[in-house]
């Protein structure tokens, strides 16, 4: 409520306008790269699958650790009753041009580097962060639901 308040029905018309501007700029800018998962233009967000990547062994959260590893916080990636490898990218009106073009030029890269055969790295990712990347299966069938010390945790 205060967040509508200060921004007043013509401010929140604006940054509306802005979040839907800018996910459809991020579809245009990446079509070409991802598989778009519903033709036509979108809303406040836009959904591509990893179809293009997957042909060549890499998966939607492979990409999305391998932002992680790049500094950006990855997209929503899991909706599989939508499209299964689910990348669904938000950018909200708070968000520059300068940084939805850098994660435009990050996930580029990336798709870049899977077709020309290099996304067998992108399987180990994140390296650089203070957690690694998890080992899914193990943490689903074995959950750790409570706080232990980071030495005995690291050799769960």
């Amino acid at each position: 409520l205060t967040y509508m308040l200060s921004h007043g029905a013509d401010g929140l018309q604006k940054v509306a306008e802005d979040a839907v501007l800018s996910a459809n700029y991020v579809l245009h800018e990446l079509k070409d790269d991802y598989n778009v998962a519903f033709e036509g233009s979108c809303m406040h967000e836009c959904l591509f699958n990893d179809k293009l990547q997957k042909a060549d062994g890499v998966t939607t959260l492979d990409i999305a650790k391998a932002l992680v590893e790049y500094g950006i916080h990855p997209m929503t990636v899991f909706f599989p009753l939508v499209t299964p490898g689910a990348m669904l990218i938000e950018p909200t009106e708070t968000e520059s041009k300068a940084t939805i073009d850098d994660f435009i030029a990050k996930m580029k890269y990336i798709a870049k580097e899977v077709k020309e055969g290099r996304g067998e790295r992108y399987h180990e990712y994140p390296i650089s962060t203070p957690r690694k990347r998890l080992d899914e299966v193990k943490a689903a069938k074995n959950p750790v639901l409570t706080w232990v010390e980071q030495a005995a945790q690291e050799e769960v």
